[in-house]
Order: structure tokens, then C-alpha cells, then sequence
């Protein structure tokens, strides 16, 4: 039995596209020999598409995707997933469903049985639970079908807490089911993929059947997926494993035991670039903008944002632009230059001194009698911020901010200022792995200049200003955040002398971060639509 696993990129709502590609990957399976070609999780739809389930119009439009794609199917089958209403008078209204299609016919129908509702998945908000898991019979075989989450009931850490009571795959085992194949949209952050692969491996050596998994890959709103599709043996060996942070079609034989397997990514950082990469290109992309604009300050943070857009977008696509004020160095303003120049991408200075001095003589009286604070530091930020967006409204660019995460979980960030954009590339990035992540791109080719990355950090809006004047090394706080935040251990048990003032720091920027733009989840917990707290509270 030769499977082909479609590894295919889909937009939410895009049902023309989507279906071209789950065809133009289907003839290329038949072509191939294929017996059955199996694509991702909701990828008529594309995934997640959150409230748009609620609209009757969009479900209608997926209905019409499957039945276009109907007569399209001949001997080879075809999986795929979509969503399928509910015909039951009470429960959610929709299913998220396997469809098996052969011969012009549906010929078999999985309803996830295991729906997430924790970090950024709500689907218990949208879809009524499957039934149960049993076989679908077809082509000659027992097929145990599954969704995403159907195979993730055990973690299999030890101590750890089942989330869920059903166990899918251990029924199709014992109903006599002869594989699993499990169809997801199952996004990537930091050590992800070990984790994926050791948990099919489990279940595939547990059960001594053989479990595949096809895994959509491409960007959607914070979201970034990373393909990665496997297999595995009934023994837990590695039979395929499809390529990372790209569309992919590639086989693996039941029956031989064999199947294709794709160069892995090397260091670390270079699967979290890859990831940066993708879900740039594709938010621009899936957005429709033409171009990014990026503030460059001549710092690591606005430097690395720009070496990521270029890489993702194309240097012409990219416009840098430094905008100094009394405070900026010559440094900078000669890095921001060079940085520019070495990634080819086009460049503009805007000095804000003549609009500062005219908010200054503006607020002059109201302001009298009190010293500078960050109140005039801040009109720098927004000055900046009010001219970027200015040239994204006259261009049709995409302003991407450009604070990490470190900034962003204790406050060090301006509202309407630096925060200003439409993507915040780097912020699940921390500071610490900023750097990393710098000098890793580096070391393929010096583009981002060496003074970047040795010179202490600073936010120049005041004389001789350095980050440590207002945070903690960042050695130092990055860990501190990485417990609180990812781990979510309470500051008394982090210890150390700093621990709780930046704990407070965390809780009390909440109110920033609920108006910061989208960004890129890569880690473990991210700020955004995977973090849920309020921000009134005590």
C-alpha cells in the first residue's frame, strides 16, 4: 500500500485555492503511484479559521469545495480534512472531519473525536466531538483514521495528567484497525518536533501497527506550521518524514516498510529562522500587502526584523527607514546605513528632530515646572511610529514592529510608538535568543554589522541611556520570564533578588500587550491569542 502524504500549505477561507492545491498534490500522487493520497487537517477550509465557522455562508463554501473535488478522484483515494454539519438538534454545530473519498464517492467519515481547548486552540467553541473511532473499510484494508488531537491523549510523560478520558487510537487498535493515519494542523514552537515524533513512535511501537501523520505547513496569523509530516513502523521505526517549513509530497509503502525522508533541520536556530521566515512570508502574503517597512534604530532587535523580511519577502520588497533624533548616535545611524546597504533593501532617513521640538513648544506649558521623563522619551517612540504608519497608508506597506520578548513581557515598549505595526516578527523572541538567532544568520554571511551585536543595548530616547538603566541583564531576566510566563512557576519559587519586581512588571504590562500587534508564536507559550489573562485585576 503506497500512501503519498500531501503536505500542502492552505489560506483560511481560500476555498479555490485550497482546493487547487489539494488537486494539483492529488494528480501528482496518482502520477506517482500512489494508492492513496492523504492531506491535512481542515485544509479545504484552512486552519484555524475561528469564528468564520459561526458564518452558515462559509460552511456552505466548504461543502461546495468537497463536491467539486468528488468527481476528481478515481482509484487512487483520497483523505483530506474539512468540517461537516452537525445533523443532530443539539451539541455544536459542525464536526471536524477525515473524509475518505474514492471512485467519485465519500466511502468512509471520521468526526475528531479529541477537541483542544487550551493555549491557542478553542475548538470545543466549534465542534461537537466525533462519536467514537472505529475502522473504515475500504480499499481492502482497515483504516484507522484520526484528526490531530485523536493521537495526542497521552503525553507519556511520566506524571503527567491525561487530558482527555477517550483514548482514539487504542480503540482503532483494538477494533483491528491495520494503521493510523492522523491528518493535523499541528503548529510548531521551540522542541516541538522531538516531542511529535516521539509520541507517534510511542504509539506506533505500543500498538505494533504502523501510524502516519500528513502535518499542514505554512503561516496563518500567529500561527506557524511546520509540515514535518511521518511515519512510522509498528515497531516505532522511522519509515518518512517530509521536509520543514515547506510544501512537500512525499511516499512511504506500508508493505515494504520504506518510505522518503527529508534532510532535518541542523541547529536549533536554524529551524526557529525557518519559522520566522515562513510565517512572514505568508502573513505578507495571505494579507495581501505588496511590501514591509521596518524602523531600523540601528539596534539588534529592528536589525534582525530586517534580515528576516528580506529573506522572506525579497529585498525589494523591504524599506528601511532610520529615523534619528537628538539622542541617536552616529553609530547608529552608520549601522542602520550599512545594514541596509549589505541586505540590498531600500533605505530612507527621516531625522524627527523638527517634529519633537514642535511637540515639545506644543506641551511646553502644560509640562512646566516638571522635569524630563518618559514622557518626552516617549513622543520620540511615537513620532516614529505615527511616521511609519503614515508611509504604510500612502504605500500599501505592512509596518513590521520590531520589540522582542523580553521587552514586551515587563513593558519596555511604547504604546502607539515603537509597538506600532501589523506583525511583530520577533515578539516570542527573547532577547538572549535574539542574539543567538543574529549571529547564527551571520555566520552563513556578515550582514548584520559586528558593532550590532557587541555594543550594550539602548533605546536612545535620553543621554548615554543603556536597557540595564531600567531592567535586569538580560541574562539575568530572561530566565526569570521564561519561568513565570512558559512555565508558569509563581515568583516566590523562581527566587532570586529580581524575580518579583519582574513578575510585577509582567502582570502589570497586560494592558499593553492586549493592544501590541499579532506576532509569531515559536515558543512554548506566547503573548497572544495562547494567553488569556485579565487585565483589571489584583
Amino acid at each position: 500500500m503506497r500512501l503519498a502524504l500531501c503536505q500542502i500549505d492552505p489560506t483560511v477561507g481560500d476555498f479555490a485555492g485550497n482546493v487547487g492545491k489539494v488537486l494539483a498534490a492529488y494528480r501528482r500522487a496518482v502520477e506517482r503511484g500512489a494508492d492513496v493520497a492523504i492531506c491535512p487537517e481542515m485544509c479545504l477550509t484552512g486552519y484555524p479559521p475561528r469564528d468564520l465557522l459561526e458564518r452558515p455562508s462559509f460552511v456552505e463554501a466548504a461543502a461546495t469545495a468537497l463536491g467539486r473535488i468528488l468527481p476528481e478522484v478515481g482509484a487512487t483515494a483520497l483523505l483530506l480534512g474539512t468540517v461537516e454539519t452537525n445533523p443532530a438538534t443539539s451539541g455544536r454545530p459542525l464536526f471536524n472531519v477525515a473524509k475518505l473519498l474514492h471512485r467519485g464517492q465519500a466511502v468512509g467519515t471520521h468526526a475528531k473525536c479529541l477537541l483542544p481547548t487550551y493555549d491557542v486552540f478553542d475548538e470545543g467553541r466549534y465542534f461537537e466531538p466525533g462519536p467514537g473511532a472505529v475502522p473504515i473499510q475500504a480499499l481492502g484494508r482497515s483504516w484507522g483514521v484520526t484528526v490531530c488531537e485523536d493521537v495526542w491523549c497521552d503525553s507519556g510523560r511520566p506524571g503527567a495528567r491525561r487530558l482527555y478520558r477517550r483514548d482514539p487510537v487504542s480503540d482503532l487498535a483494538a477494533a483491528g484497525a491495520c494503521s493510523v493515519v492522523n491528518i493535523a494542523a499541528s503548529p510548531r514552537h521551540l522542541g516541538k518536533e522531538a516531542v511529535r515524533e516521539e509520541l507517534l513512535s510511542r504509539l506506533a511501537a505500543r500498538h505494533g501497527i504502523p501510524v502516519v501523520m500528513v502535518n499542514q505547513v505554512g503561516g496563518n496569523d500567529e500561527l506557524v506550521f511546520d509540515g514535518r509530516s511521518l511515519a512510522f513502523g509498528p515497531d516505532g521505526t522511522l519509515l518518512a518524514r517530509g521536509a520543514a517549513f515547506e510544501e512537500d509530497l512525499l511516499f512511504v509503502d506500508l508493505d515494504r516498510q520504506e518510505g522518503d525522508r527529508r534532510e532535518e533541520c541542523g541547529a536549533s536556530e536554524e529551524s526557529l529562522w525557518k519559522a520566522l521566515v515562513l510565517g512572514t512570508r505568508d502573513y505578507v502574503a495571505k494579507c495581501e500587502f505588496r511590501e514591509a517597512v521596518v524602523g531600523l534604530s540601528g539596534g539588534i532587535d529592528s536589525s534582525l526584523v530586517a534580515v528576516l523580511a528580506a529573506e522572506a519577502l525579497g529585498a525589494e520588497r523591504v524599506l528601511g527607514v532610520s529615523m534619528p533624533s537628538r539622542h541617536t548616535s552616529d553609530m547608529s545611524r552608520e549601522d542602520a546605513r550599512e545594514l541596509a546597504s549589505r541586505l540590498g533593501i531600500r533605505f530612507l532617513e527621516i531625522p524627527i528632530e523638527g517634529v519633537f521640538c514642535g511637540f515639545l513648544s506644543t506641551l511646553a506649558a502644560t509640562f512646566a515646572g516638571r522635569p524630563p521623563d518618559a514622557a518626552e522619551e516617549n513622543l520620540q517612540a511615537r513620532i516614529r511610529g505615527t511616521l511609519l504608519m503614515a508611509l504604510s497608508n500612502k504605500f500599501g506597506s505592512l509596518v513590521l514592529s520590531t520589540g522582542n520578548k523580553s521587552e514586551l513581557a515587563v513593558g519596555y515598549c511604547t504604546l502607539y510608538g515603537d509597538m506600532c505595526g501589523g506583525l511583530a516578527v520577533v515578539s516570542d523572541v527573547p532577547k538572549t535568543l535574539i542574539y543567538a538567532l543574529a549571529r547564527w544568520r551571520n555566520a552563513r554571511s556578515p550582514v548584520i554589522p559586528e558593532r550590532v551585536l557587541v555594543r550594550p543595548p539602548t533605546a536612545e530616547l535620553r543621554p548615554d541611556q543603556r536597557d540595564t538603566d531600567s531592567l535586569p541583564p538580560y541574562e539575568e531576566l530572561d530566565p526569570i520570564l521564561a519561568a513565570y510566563v512558559e512555565e508558569t512557576i509563581p515568583a516566590e519559587a523562581i527566587g532570586g533578588p529580581r524575580a518579583l519586581e519582574v513578575t510585577r512588571r509582567v502582570d502589570a504590562s497586560e494592558y499593553k500587550r492586549a493592544q501590541a500587534a499579532p506576532g509569531l508564536k515559536v515558543t512554548t507559550k506566547a503573548f497572544g491569542m495562547g494567553r488569556r489573562y485579565p487585565i483589571a485585576r489584583r
